[in-house]
């Protein structure tokens, strides 16, 4: 394609490339839309990581994406959905391509030209969708190495919105079982639909010990969350766990050093627990947490257009721009 073809987005179908997928009619087609350059260029990139919590897109905080990237190629990964973010992305900042593949299927995640397309970018972002569907395609397959390719050897920057957002850390709610609502997560823990997913996915070192969740304060998530940390507390040789929670129209932009900054009308929420194993978590039974220290941190920082707060990921423990919060979880019920 030439420079005179820029602005012109198109579907690509793509031929099966083995006998296998031959057989299967639903796998015939790869879904691809080109907005820009086909041509593969080579910039100089910054690391960066963006959790973005669903709802409306933060243009500044998709903007902090794009200058990281060099002006590269732009690959967006999905499992539904189509071409919404190209021409956005494509209008809102100097960049040679922006690419949008759907991955609906684990045969299509291991087609090699899709691992190619992701490998080759300068920027990645998963968009938002079913996060089981993510797992169930992507994970053990070439998707996922080049995902983490991206993200520890190249260094572009990466981040995911909504589901996108909620397979990012080192544990994740798959949601394999359906989603859960936080009543339910807190009144049984280990009801069949709060299914987690432990270090098996995507490797993003400043994520390690951390669960990420979206839509946080507008569907009430943070009993959810909490019922995951005590879960993974009790389960796990860890000393703590932690939790980032991000709101809607919220973004937390994570630069190379480790230092979070919000941006976006709402807020984001990084939890901690306290040393120590819940009072009660077992099967069938209420969560109950509490004790002399509440054993369960927040510190929340609301953003706004141009980045407010900072988080330092790194300790845990640096910060400025936000208020804490404590909470405890007496027989299912939340309290701070």
């Amino acid at each position: 394609m030439n420079r005179n073809h820029l602005l012109l987005s198109f579907f690509i179908s793509l031929a099966p490339l083995s006998t296998e997928a031959q057989d299967k009619p639903q796998e015939e087609h790869l879904q691809i839309y080109l907005t820009g350059d086909s041509t593969d260029v080579q910039t100089t990139t910054r690391p960066g990581l963006l959790l973005a919590g669903g709802s409306t897109d933060h243009t500044n905080a998709m903007r902090w994406m794009l200058n990281r990237s060099g002006g590269g190629d732009v690959v967006i990964i999905r499992s539904s959905g189509a071409d919404g973010y190209n021409q956005y992305l494509f209008d809102l900042g100097k960049v040679n391509s922006v690419e949008t593949i759907l991955i609906n299927s684990k045969t299509k995640a291991e087609l090699p030209i899709v691992a190619e397309k992701i490998r080759n970018a300068e920027m990645l972002f998963i968009a938002g969708g079913d996060q089981w569907n993510y797992v169930n395609y992507w994970r053990n397959t070439p998707v996922e190495e080049a995902i983490n390719y991206l993200i520890n050897t190249k260094k572009v920057p990466v981040g995911g919105t909504s589901a996108g957002c909620a397979i990012l850390g080192q544990f994740y709610f798959s949601a394999q079982y359906n989603t859960i609502q936080s009543n339910e997560a807190l009144e049984s823990p280990y009801h069949i639909s709060n299914a987690i997913g432990r270090a098996d996915f995507l490797q993003v070192p400043i994520l390690q010990s951390t669960i990420t969740d979206s839509h946080y304060s507008q569907r009430k998530r943070q009993g959810r969350q909490f019922s995951w940390l005590a879960r993974l507390v009790k389960e796990e040789a860890i000393e703590s766990v932690r939790g980032i929670g991000v709101d809607e129209k919220t973004a937390v932009a994570i630069d190379e050093k480790g230092w979070a900054t919000v941006f976006g009308s709402n807020e984001a929420w990084f939890v901690w627990t306290q040393p120590g194993t819940p009072t009660v978590c077992e099967p069938g039974e209420p969560l109950h947490w509490s004790g002399k220290t509440k054993p369960i941190q927040a510190y929340i920082i609301k953003g706004n257009e141009k980045g407010n707060g900072r988080f330092n990921l790194n300790n845990w423990k640096d910060r400025e721009g936000g208020t804490i919060r404590k909470f405890s979880i007496n027989k299912g019920k939340l309290a701070d």
